[in-house]
């Protein structure tokens, strides 16, 4: 059997999806129709997917307006003030804090889910965000009258209701973004909350059996957004060993990017669990140039000296577009990476005798 390749996630949207989210903000397109573009958008999505061979689709996130705010999106009890994630060349992103409980998911993958299996002929991957990364939105003053405690009871129960909309919806595999696992180590070097964060996420993981956590993965990269990164002078090798204690049975993992990809392989090669897949990023969506089918067979090529191939898979470091409103990289461009990624990979597979 070939070498299973994988996008990560998001798609930048189309021009036409872009003006009628403007259009919407400002009032001029009512939600119906809002919605008809959103489902559209998500439909070329996979159509180009498949298209270029891909074994697995996603619906690109075309509807989130955020990889990771998708579930708060429409919730009264939250104001604009919250954690400020800062990136390399400047710029920021804010979260939402919380300022009352309850906490409740507004939106589950499943609705995304529904309409993506409309369209797709193929397995699905279904992305959701790592209740780590929503723990950021509790400030860090308290709540009267709710307790961190019982935010953090009520965010796993949330979280793990999301994941099964997607397993249960039909998902071949759900992808878990814990893009915040390696901006702690900036925000933290002592690994003290990166350690919280793990903690936090196998709190849900364990709520599932071998079985499903074998289908259930998790996804690192040094945030991307707007052509920059937030986290990327972290150090790999003090996030992997306890990345790798994540009770999941997928890790994909962000390489293509990375200066020292072969001392990056080491450590994985090292401290992979027994039994568990690895998906390497093979595809920089930061990198506007265009990846050829004969350097993604070479990275792969240089992971399988390392790795087990049996156990080796394909993947794009980050998503494109994890913001909605992020237009650094065309569609065009993000589509001729993934072909290369596919390409690439089969030239891989081919060579190697799988």
């Amino acid at each position: 059997m070939p070498l299973p390749t994988e996008p990560i996630g998001s798609i930048p949207r189309p021009a036409a999806l872009l003006d009628a989210i403007q259009g919407h903000t400002a009032g001029r397109i009512d939600d119906a129709t809002l919605a008809d573009h959103y489902v559209t958008a998500v439909k070329d999505t996979i159509a180009q997917l498949e298209s270029l061979g891909s074994p697995v689709v996603t619906d690109g996130e075309q509807s989130k307006p955020s990889f990771v705010t998708y579930p708060l999106h429409g919730l009264p009890n939250l104001a604009p003030d919250g954690a400020i994630i800062p990136f390399a060349d400047g710029h920021t992103r804010q979260l939402p804090r919380l300022t009352a409980g309850p906490f409740r998911y507004a939106t589950t993958v499943g609705e995304y889910l529904r309409t993506a299996r409309q369209f797709a002929t193929v397995p699905i991957k279904q992305s959701v965000i790592a209740p780590s990364a929503l723990s950021l939105i509790y400030p860090a003053e308290g709540i009267d009258g709710y307790p961190r405690e019982q935010f953090l009871a009520d965010l796993l129960d949330n979280a793990e209701a999301d994941i099964r909309a997607a397993l249960d919806g039909g998902a071949d595999s759900v992808q878990l973004d814990f893009t915040e696992g390696r901006l702690s180590l900036a925000l933290d070097p002592s690994g003290a909350l990166l350690d919280s964060f793990i903690a936090l996420n196998n709190r849900v993981l364990d709520r599932f059996t071998p079985a499903e956590r074998g289908r259930i993965g998790i996804h690192t990269c040094p945030g991307g957004d707007q052509d920059s990164t937030h986290s990327l002078g972290v150090d790999y090798a003090q996030l992997l060993p306890r990345l790798f204690s994540l009770h999941a049975g997928r890790f994909y993992v962000q390489l293509a990017s990375e200066a020292e990809p072969d001392r990056v392989l080491a450590v994985i090669a090292e401290h992979l669990p027994p039994e568990a897949a690895i998906f390497i990023g093979v595809i920089d969506p930061i990198d506007p140039t265009v990846e050829t089918p004969e350097q993604i067979r070479d990275r792969v090529l240089a992971a399988a000296r390392r790795l087990p191939v049996e156990r080796l898979g394909t993947c794009d470091d980050c998503g494109f577009a994890p913001f909605g409103d992020d237009v650094s990289t065309s569609r065009d461009t993000a589509f001729a990476k993934i072909r290369a990624r596919i390409q690439g990979t089969a030239a891989a597979s081919e060579t190697l005798g799988v």
